[in-house]
């Protein structure tokens, strides 16, 4: 069956199909023009657990979706395929994540990283293997002519999926979603934690501007990094606040974000982004945050500056119902816009 008869023949106001595909949409690898790259992976997660399931979470949710969107009504036409969760991925991270997270808590009474250095140049070299096979995951997708989304996992993964992009395009910049600047080096020793994934992507030359939302939880050691880069603007959740109290609308302060970035766009979504009321068990919650109706907007302003968007990755969804469900619906929008 082509393509278009799948579209003719399929009732997309019908009954969420539970046939193993996302959203359950009847399109497969070859019909779909995106491609869902799941990475079940949290070695690094510093205080909450669980996000490495969230790709098998988020697509049980996903078939509870209504696909009609009041944007884009007939996005869902274009494919969205999930791959499966790589076996292999997912018994490599279990296999040391424990191990990990006790060099967390060893940490946390007192021990120094000197002291632990060498467990952890361990778990750095297993990070590295992760980064170098979404590397390779992605090249592959991209060179299909594929668009990718990245779904961790925590916030660690899609530093591969970056340096694909980088191979591809010489230049682009990153709007991020997040609670967290994510600007450390090598947080807690780990060169590829989750709290240094724009540390490390900062280190590409094609990245050329970074631009954050959302930030509210930040150390001394970000800020300085935020002032001395001038790739980096970072609209902090409180400051934004800030602005409304004086009257500024939410319109204003979308519009000026869009006109900060470049002509081509990377979408890194962690979801502790969100109002943690919208991902109560995501890794690392903070109080504040986007509402659900105000990411929409901004994505809907970003498609429609025609900026090419060029990829997406969401990471950080906890493993319960509730976060799946809003997990899932980030994951659609992302794929309206890419």
């Amino acid at each position: 069956m082509t393509k278009q008869e799948k579209i003719d023949s399929y009732n997309p106001s019908g009954v969420g199909l539970d046939n193993g595909h996302l959203f359950g949409l009847p399109f497969g690898f070859e019909e779909s023009d995106i491609i869902v790259l799941p990475v079940p992976w949290e070695l690094t997660a510093s205080y909450g657990g669980g996000t490495s399931k969230a790709p098998q979470q988020i697509l049980k949710a996903s078939t509870q979706l209504d696909l009609y969107h009041l944007n884009y009504p007939e996005a869902w036409k274009q494919g969205v395929f999930m791959l499966d969760v790589s076996d292999e991925i997912y018994k490599l991270n279990s296999k040391y994540v424990q191990k990990a997270n006790e060099l967390i808590l060893l940490q946390e009474k007192g021990k120094s990283i000197e002291e632990l250095n060498e467990q952890i140049t361990e778990i750095n070299q297993v990070c590295d293997t992760l980064r170098k096979w979404v590397f390779e995951q992605a090249m592959r997708l991209l060179n299909r002519g594929k668009k990718v989304i990245l779904l961790g996992g925590d916030h660690s993964t899609p530093l591969g999926y970056m340096q694909a992009l980088a191979q591809k395009y010489d230049s682009f910049g990153i709007l991020q979603i997040d609670a967290h600047a994510d600007l450390r080096q090598a947080y807690e020793g780990f060169e590829f934690s989750h709290a240094s994934i724009m540390f490390n992507a900062l280190k590409m030359t094609q990245l050329t501007s970074l631009v954050q939302v959302g930030v509210r939880d930040i150390c001394k050691e970000e800020i300085d990094l935020i002032q001395a880069d001038k790739r980096i603007r970072t609209y902090f959740d409180i400051k934004l606040h800030q602005e409304r109290f004086r009257g500024v609308s939410v319109s204003e302060q979308w519009d000026r974000i869009i006109k900060d970035l470049p002509e081509r766009v990377y979408v890194s979504f962690d979801i502790d982004g969100l109002d943690p009321k919208l991902c109560p068990n995501t890794g690392t919650p903070v109080p504040g945050g986007l509402q659900y109706a105000e990411v929409v907007e901004l994505f809907r302003r970003l498609k429609d500056s025609g900026k090419e968007i060029i990829g997406c990755d969401l990471n950080e969804v906890g493993n319960q119902e509730w976060d799946a469900n809003v997990g899932a619906r980030i994951l659609y929008e992302l794929s309206c816009i890419l």
